[in-house]
C-alpha cells in the first residue's frame, strides 16, 4: 500500500506534457489549485474533472496508476467526510441522540471529498511529468526575483526537490522494514490504538537511521561532485519556453476561467430566470 503513493514519483514516458517547461507546469499547478478552491458547485467539479482527465490522457499516464495513489489517502478522505457530515449544522436528515446528519453537511462532505481527490491527482501530475532536476530548476527560476533581497532561492528549490524525491524512497524503505519485522513475528494489526502505536517503534527506529544514512550519502555524493550551491553553477539544459508552453499557458488560463465562471453560473441562471419570469 505504501508503494501506491504517486506524489514524488516520476513516470518516464515521452508525451507533450513531459516536454513542457517545468515553470509552465509549476505555474499551471498553482493556478489549478486556486481555481479548484474557487469551485462551489457540482458543475465546477465536473469541469475540473474533465480538464484533469484530458491532461492525464495527453500525458500518456495510465489512469489506473494515478487512481492507485488515492488508496493511501482513503483514511484522510473518510475522516474528512465523517467530520463534515456530523459537524456541519443545517436541515436535519437523520438524528439519533446528539448525532445529526444535515443536508448541508452531506453537501459539504461530498464537495470536500471531491476537492481533495482532484487536488491530489492534480499535484501528482506535476511530479509524475517532471524530473527532480527540472523541478529544482523551475522553482529556482520562478523565485529568482527574491534573490535581490538575499533570499536563498537555490537552497529552497533544492530542499523542496529533495523532499519530494525522498517521499517514494522513504515509503519503499518503510515497506521493506515492515515486511522484515513481520517475517520476524511482529504484529502491526492486532490490539488497540496504543498497542498499534507501540508496534510501530521497531519500524520508526530503523527508518530514522536509514533516513539519516541516505542523507549522509547524498551529502557525500554532492560534495564529491564539487557541489557548492548556486555560485558558479552551470546547467546542461537551459530552460527555454517553446510554442507549446505558450499554448499550454493559454489553455490553463481558459481552464481556470471556466472554473471561476462555473462558480457563478447558478447565480447567473437564477437571475436570468427571474428576469424572464418578470418579463
Amino acid at each position: 500500500m505504501l508503494r501506491d503513493i504517486t506524489i514524488g514519483q516520476y513516470y518516464d514516458v515521452n508525451s507533450p506534457v513531459h516536454r513542457l517547461d517545468p515553470r509552465t507546469k509549476i505555474v499551471g499547478t498553482v493556478l489549478y489549485i486556486i481555481g479548484l478552491f474557487c469551485v462551489k458547485n457540482i458543475l465546477g467539479f465536473l469541469v475540473a474533472g474533465l480538464g484533469l482527465l484530458a491532461i492525464v490522457r495527453v500525458a500518456k499516464i495510465p489512469l489506473a496508476f494515478i487512481l492507485r495513489g488515492l488508496k493511501t489517502v482513503m483514511v484522510l478522505l473518510l475522516f474528512t467526510v465523517i467530520l463534515n457530515i456530523f459537524l456541519v449544522k443545517g436541515d436535519p436528515l437523520w438524528q439519533w441522540g446528539f448525532l445529526t446528519i444535515s443536508r448541508q453537511g452531506v453537501y459539504t462532505a461530498v464537495f470536500m471529498a471531491l476537492r481533495l481527490v482532484l487536488l491530489i491527482i492534480g499535484c501528482s501530475m506535476m511530479t509524475l511529468t517532471t524530473t527532480p532536476i527540472e523541478l529544482t530548476d523551475g522553482i529556482e527560476r520562478l523565485l529568482r526575483p527574491l534573490k535581490r533581497i538575499n533570499v536563498p532561492v537555490h537552497d529552497i528549490a533544492m530542499i523542496m526537490s529533495i523532499a519530494l524525491r525522498f517521499i517514494p524512497i522513504l515509503l519503499e524503505e518503510t515497506d521493506k522494514i515492515m515486511k522484515a519485522q513481520t517475517a520476524r513475528g511482529a504484529d502491526f494489526e492486532s490490539g488497540g490504538l496504543v498497542a498499534k502505536a507501540k508496534s510501530l517503534i521497531p519500524v520508526l527506529v530503523p527508518l530514522f537511521i536509514s533516513a539519516f544514512r541516505r542523507a549522509d550519502e547524498l551529502a557525500t555524493a554532492m560534495e564529491a561532485r564539487c557541489y557548492r550551491g548556486d555560485e558558479g553553477r552551470t546547467r546542461m539544459k537551459e530552460l527555454k519556453y517553446t510554442a507549446a508552453d505558450h499554448v499550454a499557458r493559454g489553455l490553463m488560463v481558459l481552464f481556470v476561467a471556466a472554473l471561476i465562471a462555473a462558480r457563478y453560473l447558478p447565480s447567473v441562471t437564477a437571475i436570468g430566470a427571474f428576469l424572464l419570469s418578470w418579463w
